[in-house]
Parts: structure tokens; C-alpha cells; sequence
């Protein structure tokens, strides 16, 4: 969700994703609710984040406490590390309808950070 919010954001920028324990697919709930704000994140796959470790970075960014905790070094150049914590969605409990208010819920507070980044960081020193 941060990956399609980001590059919403702005067409021009370089915005990749990637998990430290990445799933064979992305979440359906996760594609539905970005879909009901405007925007098909469905084509993204998801990647190891051991791609990306000898790249350099302008941001590396973790979203969930767990990758926070567990992200590997990055051995390329990363200008700025930062931890946007978000609730994994993907781990709630409940009703069904429960599991949908909160990844509606975690996808505006993620939409809202992000945007917050952009709009304060990225944006100014592009």
C-alpha cells in the first residue's frame, strides 16, 4: 500500500517494494482496498528485499514493526533509513468486517504518512 500511495504521489520517482518474508502473493484485501481509493497496485509482485541491499537508495523505508526489526543491511548507499510503523493488516483478527474497517483504517494512516513524507521531504529536495 505505502509503494502504491508514494508513487501516486509522484509519477516521476523511483518507488520500489519489498519484504523480508515476501508472500507468493499480494493480499486481496490489500488490492480491494486500494482499488476503492483510486488505486491498482494488483500488477505488483512481491520481492525480496535482498534485491535491493546493494543498490543505493535515496530512502530506505519499513513499514511494519517486524520488517523494522528484522531488515537486513543495506550494503549500497541509503541517504535516509526511516521506520513509518503501520499495523500488519494481514494479521488482524475478527469478523470479517472487523478485518476490512482495519485495512481501511491502516490504509489511510499509511496514505496519510506517506503523504506527509512526500509533501515535507521528498518533494522539497527534488
Amino acid at each position: 500500500m505505502a509503494q502504491g500511495f508514494l508513487q501516486s504521489f509522484d509519477k516521476n520517482i523511483i518507488v520500489c517494494s519489498a519484504g523480508t518474508i515476501p508472500t507468493q502473493k499480494l493480499n486481496d484485501k490489500a488490492v480491494t482496498v486500494m482499488k476503492e481509493a483510486g488505486i491498482d497496485i494488483s500488477h505488483h509482485k512481491p520481492k525480496s528485499v535482498e534485491i535491493y541491499i546493494n543498490e543505493v537508495w535515496d530512502y530506505v523505508i519499513t513499514v511494519c514493526d517486524d520488517a523494522n526489526e528484522t531488515c537486513p543491511v543495506f550494503t549500497g548507499k541509503v541517504n535516509h533509513r526511516l521506520h513509518i510503523g503501520s499495523d500488519d493488516p494481514s494479521k488482524v483478527m475478527g469478523s470479517e468486517e472487523y478485518i476490512w474497517s482495519e485495512f481501511r483504517r491502516i490504509r489511510d494512516e499509511i496514505k496519510k504518512k506517506f503523504y506527509d513524507l512526500y509533501t515535507e521531504q521528498i518533494k522539497p529536495s527534488l
